[in-house]
């Protein structure tokens, strides 16, 4: 068929229709060139191949099955593809996951933590050295020659058949830390979820654990809060709870939990807290020994009165869960209203008078030092070299016997009061002695570390020594003035302290002056000289014109403790701090040292199962030059020859007394052979308050005083 093309077209114009596809454009081609004149085609263009099959069709058009099965399973994956935007939807729901992809990622990731969960179970074995780590040991304490002193060996975990705890005892623990134990699978899910989150959040730890878990954990694993322990603990504790019974496990749990006042075990603790076997517990003994398992740092009421508080809250709860589970009945219930106090303090260290006093001071320096918590501590197994000299510390204690033997003969009454705190200390730090008192069973506060009474006049060579290290301002702006051993100052009694400006008055209006013991007056007087017959009314006075702060300052560096002191008035430079008698031992220990200061140490070493345990060295420093070092040892050094001019002495023996204005402590305080060493007596009666007493001659006198009969039977000097 051909078209006729009217005349009223040109030759050069054609007329085209315009189609879409190759196949159109192809035809289009092929009539064009017929209208052409039916030219032959060209013969240069080459037919194309048909395509290969590939191998998966080759092998569905052999297995038509398996075809079908292919076009399904294609149908199905296109179904699952994500096609974005969705063009049947609106809004963001264009861009939401199908439900059925949402279905396909569930499966796939609840398959995949099957098969990760399976594979960590069948992989996780329980260690056959089953309570290994739970197991109690001893604390030992060595002499400072590494011969053992004393064995902690009463906090030894007693273990205790589940038969032999009463029922009201397990209930109580079941109510406080897992009532579903009985009957869970040995995890809990959202517990391991909140410990989780509060491990990776950085916040306050998280309950939950179950027994089981609480039991692999304390027998197997360590105490950190990693997630790593944590999914340990979890897989231990399900393959735990399949291979052995509910009950076994609870009463591995009872046995091995810490409890504090370093006990393990519910049969130690019944005995620390009540002085009770556990078989004669009742249930509101029991309900506070299980608030313990929450954290017996924050539960035990002997330790403050926000833990009295907590612990009574805890308490009561766990009684009333009891009823809430059914271990426990309302009527039951209602006759437990008072809190049931514990015992104030466990039973002490099983060692002896003073070498309880010892064990202690050496425990709380070695649990410092070394960064030791109170609970892995109480696991024992510590060897603790102390710096605790036999011979010393018999000495000591032998002159602090004899002297307190005597005052109870002299004055029955008021010896009944006395007490006697002592400590000597090397020039490098070591603590070779103390007296803390009387008997550890009976007194169990420390006196030798105890911050009591006044320094009293004892204080002085600090005063003297801040004054030679810094000079005094005698007016507000001037330059400090050196001092000397031979600077003058006014000795008589009664004189006013002055400042720059004028006299000094206190906030009551009153003058304030110094006074010397007697009341006796010296005139002008060098202050070496005066530090010799310990006049007091020129250290006061020296005290306001080097500066309070300048002397406070001077006396820490010594190595007294900035707690030890009250407010800064011109009374300080007499003594009103109160250091302990190891302080004022170690700051005259600085003197001796040459003004190098070495923070007073118990524990010169610690290893643990044949471990060394790192400790943190002593701090040390420069209290004051050398020189003036010297100056303040050769004023003490001419203070014990004039107060002792019959001494027999074998070295250089440099010391003073101390005595305070209202009669309360007396002091000595002197070195001999590199050995600082600090007596003081003073009357308290800790029944009535804790003020101290006026001695009332019970110490001597300045000219025979007790606590220079204690110091030279110490040291050994006639």
């Amino acid at each position: 068929m051909q078209l006729k093309v009217p005349d009223s077209v040109h030759a050069d114009e054609t007329m085209m229709l315009r189609v879409i596809g190759a196949a159109s454009t192809d035809r289009a081609d092929t009539a064009s060139g017929a209208a052409k004149g039916r030219c032959a085609p060209d013969r240069s263009r080459r037919r194309r191949r048909a395509p290969r099959p590939s191998p998966l069709t080759r092998l569905t058009a052999k297995a038509p099955g398996l075809a079908r099965l292919a076009t399904r399973v294609a149908s199905d994956a296109r179904r699952l593809r994500p096609r974005y935007p969705h063009a049947d939807r609106t809004g963001w729901r264009r861009w939401a996951p199908s439900w059925r992809q949402w279905l396909g990622a569930a499966l796939a990731f609840t398959g995949l933590s099957v098969v990760l969960l399976g594979s960590a179970y069948a992989a996780t074995d329980i260690p056959d050295n089953l309570n290994s780590y739970a197991t109690q040991q001893d604390n030992v304490y060595f002499w400072s020659d590494g011969t053992p002193m004393a064995r902690t060996g009463w906090v030894r975990r007693q273990a205790m058949p589940l038969k032999d705890i009463p029922e009201d005892v397990r209930g109580a623990v079941l109510a406080a830390e897992n009532a579903s134990f009985y009957s869970d699978p040995g995890i809990s899910v959202s517990g391991i979820g909140r410990a989780l989150w509060r491990t990776v959040g950085q916040g306050a730890t998280q309950g939950g654990s179950t027994i089981t878990q609480q039991y692999v954990k304390n027998v197997y694993l360590t105490q950190d809060r990693s997630v790593g322990r944590k999914f340990t603990e979890a897989m231990l504790a399900l393959k735990l709870d399949n291979e052995m019974s509910k009950d076994d496990i609870l009463e591995g749990y009872l046995n091995t939990s810490w409890f504090g006042r370093g006990t393990y075990g519910i049969q130690r603790a019944a005995q620390a807290y009540y002085g009770k076997d556990v078989r004669e517990l009742d249930v509101s003994e029991a309900a506070f020994l299980a608030s313990l398992l929450k954290g017996a740092g924050l539960y035990d009421p002997s330790l403050s009165e926000a833990n009295h508080a907590r612990a009574v809250e805890r308490w009561s709860w766990i009684l009333d869960r009891m009823v809430e589970i059914g271990t426990l009945s309302k009527t039951e219930r209602a006759e437990y209203k008072k809190f049931p106090e514990p015992l104030k303090r466990a039973p002490g260290f099983d060692t002896g008078k003073q070498s309880d006093y010892l064990v202690e001071l050496a425990a709380q320096y070695a649990r410092k030092a070394a960064n030791i918590s109170a609970k892995e501590y109480d696991l024992g197994g510590y060897q603790i070299y102390t710096t605790f000299d036999r011979k010393q510390e018999t000495a000591l204690t032998d002159a602090v016997d004899k002297a307190r033997k005597k005052a109870r003969k002299d004055d029955p009454a008021k010896a009944k009061s006395l007490h006697f705190g002592a400590s000597s200390v090397a020039t490098d730090g070591r603590i070779l002695a103390v007296h803390g008192g009387p008997d550890h069973r009976e007194q169990g506060y420390n006196e030798s570390n105890a911050t009591t009474v006044p320094a009293g006049s004892a204080f002085l060579p600090f005063v003297y020594a801040a004054a030679l290290e810094h000079g005094v301002h005698t007016t507000r702006d001037g330059a400090a003035a050196e001092v000397t051993p031979q600077t003058l100052y006014d000795g008589d009694d009664g004189i006013a302290v002055r400042t720059p400006e004028g006299p000094y008055w206190d906030r009551g209006g009153k003058q304030v002056t110094s006074h010397n013991d007697g009341g006796k007056s010296y005139g002008r007087i060098g202050l070496g000289r005066a530090l010799a017959l310990s006049v007091n009314t020129p250290f006061m006075q020296l005290g306001m014109d080097t500066g309070l702060d300048t002397v406070r300052d001077t006396a820490q560096r010594a190595g007294l403790l900035p707690s030890s002191f009250g407010p800064q008035v011109p009374a300080m430079s007499l003594g009103s701090a109160t250091p302990s008698a190891i302080r004022m031992a170690s700051g005259y220990a600085t003197f001796a040292a040459a003004g190098k200061h070495v923070e007073p140490y118990s524990v010169a070493r610690i290893t643990r199962n044949g471990s060394r345990v790192p400790l943190t060295e002593p701090g040390s420093r420069r209290a004051v030059k050398a020189s003036v070092a010297g100056a303040v040892q050769s004023a003490l050094t001419d203070a014990f020859r004039t107060a002792r001019p019959g001494a027999v002495t074998t070295a250089t023996v440099a010391g003073k007394a101390g005595t305070t204005q209202n009669d309360t402590a007396a002091w000595y305080v002197g070195t001999a052979n590199s050995v600082s060493t600090a007596v003081v007596a003073y009357r308290i009666d800790l029944a009535k308050s804790l003020e101290p007493l006026p001695l009332d001659g019970i110490a001597g006198s300045v000219g025979d005083s007790v606590p220079y009969r204690i110091w030279s039977g110490a040291r050994g000097i006639g």
